[in-house]
């Protein structure tokens, strides 16, 4: 089994689950952990995972799945059980952004969001509940809106506090088994999901973050990568975000 050096130790290779990794912040997580000598499944739903994952290496395996659909996770799991026997690390990453104000936003659209963000995170859970082993733990994806509201955004509001929530009572729910189950925050990042927003709600944006920049994908792999290998925390909420909780004197 493959080792690499943390913090001076030397440590065995992890495997890593990480969803919603096509792109973003979920691909700049799943090259961060390949780089410390990891082994990662990335799953999202469109074919070009296989094509990032044949880039990635042969220590990446792609899988194809939608999140919000739990029967189609089962694949994937027996997939990574049977090429590398074990899964260490999960990372609920995958999300889906669908804004409007409440009288514009249409129930299918809510309903998107919250299958996808909070229900999708649940069903991964489940699904890789049973393999998880002492020592394991689960990175959740949570967001800022979750925590502090902005007008047309309560879809994905409601979302990521119910991200809050369920990695709150999973904790506990896991914490007899040894797995660790923490929420990483990020703040205002721009990937994909951002190039909706206009240049003049961008820059409003960035005048509310106290280090007045956005963030950068690697920054919160960085952030998810360090949680991801705590080893007694859990339940924690963990900003990733120029302090912008912080300046809405939010606590986690």
């Amino acid at each position: 089994m493959a080792s690499w050096l943390f913090g001076g130790e030397v440590k065995d290779s992890k495997v890593w689950l990480v969803t919603g990794s096509s792109r973003g912040i979920g691909l700049a997580i799943a090259e961060r952990a390949l780089a410390a000598g990891d082994r990662v499944a990335i799953l999202a739903r469109s074919e070009e995972i296989i094509e990032i994952a044949a880039r990635l290496g042969a220590d990446c395996m792609a899988c194809q799945a939608d999140v919000s659909q739990r029967d189609q996770l089962l694949q994937p799991v027996q997939q990574i059980m049977a090429k590398w026997g074990r899964i260490d690390i999960v990372v609920n990453n995958a999300g889906a952004h669908r804004g409007g104000k409440i009288g514009r936003l249409a129930l299918a659209d809510w309903q998107t969001v919250i299958d996808t963000n909070l229900t999708g995170a649940l069903n991964v859970i489940a699904a890789v509940s049973e393999h998880l082993q002492p020592g394991s733990s689960v990175v959740n994806i949570g967001a800022v809106v979750g925590f502090r509201g902005f007008p047309g955004d309560a879809a994905y509001a409601a979302s990521k506090a119910g991200i809050a929530g369920l990695t709150r009572a999973l904790a506990i729910e896991f914490a007899s088994r040894g797995i660790a189950v923490n929420l990483v925050i990020p703040g205002l990042v721009l990937t994909e999901m951002t190039q909706a927003l206009s240049e003049k709600a961008l820059e409003s944006m960035r005048r509310k973050i106290p280090m007045g920049r956005f963030g950068e994908p690697d920054e919160i792999a960085e952030v998810v990568e360090w949680v991801a290998r705590s080893r007694y925390m859990t339940g924690a909420f963990v900003p990733a975000d120029g302090g912008l909780l912080s300046s809405f004197g939010v606590a986690g």
